[in-house]
């Protein structure tokens, strides 16, 4: 089990899964409000938030390789110098 629980006080909005109540820390997942935090122990619970974190990382880097491609689509072509 965890050392501690996180505090909804130091819980920064880039930690959160998706802007959800629910953060993973030291290879735990951990349900946290302004009312508590909660260890989320439940393992099919735990293995679809493994799978929702995974799938968000995939669209993150899929969003980011178009944004590179159409970046590099819209810079002019410039002649090679001799």
């Amino acid at each position: 089990m965890p050392r501690s629980a996180p505090s909804w006080t130091s819980v920064h909005r880039s930690e959160r899964l998706a802007d959800t109540p629910v953060i993973r820390r030291d290879g735990h997942w951990w349900l946290v409000s302004p009312a508590g935090t909660m260890l989320a122990s439940d393992h099919a619970f735990t293995a679809e938030l493994d799978r929702f974190a995974a799938d968000m990382a995939a669209a993150d880097r899929a969003v980011a390789e178009l944004h590179t491609k159409h970046t590099a689509a819209s810079e002019p072509v410039r002649e090679a110098q001799r």
